[in-house]
C-alpha cells in the first residue's frame, strides 16, 4: 500500500478550472488515485469541479455505474 503525503496548498493557489484563487472561496482538493495518487488538483468550489467533470467527460463508462456483488 502506498502512502500519500498531505501538504496544504500555497496561499495563492489557483483553481484548476477557472483560475480564481482557491482560498477566496470554498476549496476542494482532488487526486487521481487510480494513477498512483499523482499531484492534487485544486478547485475553488463544487461548481468548478462539476464543470470540469462535465467538460472532461469523466463520468463516461463504468465511473457512474455500480453493481453490488461484482
Amino acid at each position: 500500500m502506498s502512502t500519500t503525503t498531505v501538504v496544504a496548498p500555497a496561499a495563492d493557489e489557483t483553481c484548476a478550472y477557472c483560475g480564481s484563487r482557491i482560498f477566496e472561496h470554498d476549496p476542494i482538493c482532488v487526486r487521481d488515485c487510480e494513477a498512483n495518487c499523482g499531484s492534487p488538483a485544486y478547485f475553488c468550489n463544487y461548481a468548478c469541479l462539476a464543470a470540469h467533470v462535465d467538460e472532461e467527460d469523466l463520468t463516461a463508462g463504468n465511473a457512474c455505474e455500480w453493481s453490488p456483488g461484482e
